[in-house]
């Protein structure tokens, strides 16, 4: 199992791109700007798209990859995600006002995108890996995701402050090899992190007390402009010095 790192920034600029993770090469978690990168090839692969929730940085390459592949795909994108996600997509995006409904077009029977609701512990089969939605605690309706394929597993927590549901999900993981867990904002933001439930590396600290197993823990979800201060300030603490920042283009091989 490959899982390729498309975007893990916090924003945009340069060579910066959002959140969006390629596992093999059939399967996106989340739809940032990084998925603009891929090729046509590379985009006509992706059957699948699992969606941590709805902000437009984890959302924003949907309708236009969509609208790249359409006319060129036999069979129709599945975007999985839960039930109160896929409902603001509908309402909120594909809705002929800011995208074209294509669950419904060219035929409702046999549309170019589909929706497969999931819940927290609804693990969906794909080829040879399982993904998993695991518990988060965000803004607005969230998830993260177990990727398992039987031998290893790479948890992403999505955008989420932790939570003790988390927690005793993950610890029940006895493969896990690769942690991805944000953190968006640096100390001295601690209380726009709070507000908006995102981790600080004060705030990480105290969430990574609860992992009880030994993965590789990577950074994601920086914020331009604050990204060395925010790496410092782990580095500085030693319950969180052994975490090392995401990069984007980054490749695991499980």
């Amino acid at each position: 199992m490959q899982i390729k790192i498309l975007g893990c920034s916090g924003g945009i600029g340069g060579d910066m791109r959002t959140t969006s993770i390629l596992v093999d090469d059939d399967v996106l978690i989340d739809a940032g700007t990084g998925v603009g990168d891929l090729l046509l090839d590379a985009l006509l692969k992706i059957d699948h798209i699992f969606v941590t929730h709805s902000h437009l940085d984890h959302i924003v390459s949907i309708p236009l990859l969509l609208d790249t592949v359409m006319s060129l795909r036999r069979e129709p994108v599945t975007v999985h995600a839960t039930h109160e996600v896929i409902n603001i997509l509908k309402q909120h995006v594909f809705n002929w006002l800011i995208w074209p409904n294509f669950n419904l077009i060219p035929d409702p029977a046999a549309p170019f995108l589909k929706y497969n609701e999931i819940s927290v512990g609804n693990g969906v089969q794909i080829g040879g890996k399982i993904i998993t939605a695991m518990p988060a605690n965000h803004v607005i309706p969230a998830v993260g995701y177990q990727i398992d394929n039987g031998i290893n597993s790479l948890v992403f927590t999505g955008d989420t402050m932790g939570s003790a549901a988390f927690w005793h999900d993950i610890n029940q993981i006895n493969n896990l090899k690769v942690l991805i867990i944000e953190t968006a904002f640096s100390n001295v933001e601690a209380e726009l992190a709070r507000l908006s439930k995102h981790l600080c590396p004060a705030t990480l600290a105290t969430e990574l007390a609860h992992l009880q197993s030994k993965p590789l823990i990577y950074i994601t979800h920086l914020k331009p402009g604050e990204d060395a201060t925010i790496m410092q300030e782990i580095a500085a603490n030693p319950q969180t010095q052994h975490c090392t920042a995401l990069q984007q283009q980054q490749i695991f091989n499980l």
